[in-house]
């Protein structure tokens, strides 16, 4: 069992994604749609951590579902959502009137959005259940790059903490491609498991390791090194997995939500990877991250229209 959690409950909103802020300690933002994203608008949520519990900073109205988030990594006001209706919204939580930009070449939904990490760059990268990944400049009006080759939806993409124009992207065409901006294609497609792959993530630590979660309930880890098979495969969730991220402090360490309601810990140099389950959801968990900012702090959201901030207990203690 975790740690208390702090709640923030949000009626009639489903949490599809959560980040938390890379400059301001206490900020986190939260993507939501009505109707569980098949109907209805969508509700980005702009959240203060207080001692108490969690406050509403701002919240922004789009006319569709929103299913991904990200920070921008120059301007601690500016996020970026992606959406059911094929478009990214560029909003600053300054400016309460609606999004600064709206992107729309998607002809399907955006269903991830990530923005770069590397020093050398400000672009964003977004993936869609039309195939396709674009890359955008946010001070441009249109999309700089369009990546092919995925043969199903993209659920997932996320630009490399290391490489400067690298992301990669996971499909239900059951691959997980690594892309290189300077060549415009993808540097490698690795078969990565036997079903739709939902999400992948990189490690802070080493720019070879890169996760991969799947409808398979299975979490592979991968060294880009050598691809033939994974160095670590984690079983444990008992439905798809939607979500997963390495820790920003331990160099091994893994979070993943499901679709069985839980989030779980994992660390695969250990014999026994699996640390804790934790169940404090009645539906599915889609959104999870790792705070940058305070040692092990997670924040999750779920169809069960809450979203939750907490320590696991397997990292508050020293092992």
């Amino acid at each position: 069992m975790a740690e208390i959690a702090k709640t923030f409950r949000v009626p009639g909103r489903h949490g599809y994604a959560v980040e938390m802020s890379p400059y301001l300690t206490s900020r986190l933002a939260c993507a939501t749609s009505q109707y569980y994203g098949i109907a209805g608008c969508g509700t980005l949520l702009v959240l203060e951590q207080t001692e108490s519990g969690i406050s509403l900073v701002r919240s922004f109205d789009w006319n569709d579902g929103l299913f991904d988030v990200t920070w921008s990594e120059n301007n601690e006001h500016v996020l970026v959502t992606a959406s059911g209706d094929g478009s990214l919204q560029i909003w600053d939580t300054n400016n309460p009137m609606g999004p600064l930009q709206v992107f729309k070449e998607h002809t399907q939904e955006v269903y991830s959005v990530d923005w770069s990490q590397t020093r050398a760059e400000q672009l964003i990268v977004s993936g869609s259940w039309d195939s396709t990944a674009k890359v955008w400049d946010p001070a441009a009006s249109k999309s700089i790059s369009t990546f092919q080759g995925h043969e199903g939806v993209i659920y997932s993409t996320i630009w490399s903490p290391h490489i400067p124009g690298c992301f990669a992207s996971a499909s239900g065409d059951s691959t997980l491609r690594i892309w290189d901006m300077k060549t415009r294609g993808t540097r490698i497609a690795i078969p990565a498991h036997q079903a739709e792959i939902l999400t992948c993530d990189w490690c802070k630590y080493d720019q070879n390791f890169i996760v991969t979660g799947a409808v398979d309930c299975s979490l592979r880890v991968w060294d880009l090194r050598n691809v033939r098979q994974p160095i670590s495969d984690l079983s444990g969730h008992s439905y798809a997995i939607r979500r997963v991220k390495f820790s920003p402090f331990h160099r091994t360490v893994i979070a993943s939500c499901s679709y069985d309601f839980t989030v779980r810990f994992w660390d695969f140099s250990k014999t026994e990877p699996l640390l804790e389950t934790v169940e404090h959801h009645t539906e599915f968990v889609c959104g999870l991250d790792f705070s940058l900012h305070i040692p092990n702090q997670v924040a999750d959201c779920a169809w069960d229209e809450t979203l939750k901030i907490y320590t696991p207990l397997c990292l508050a203690c020293p092992s």
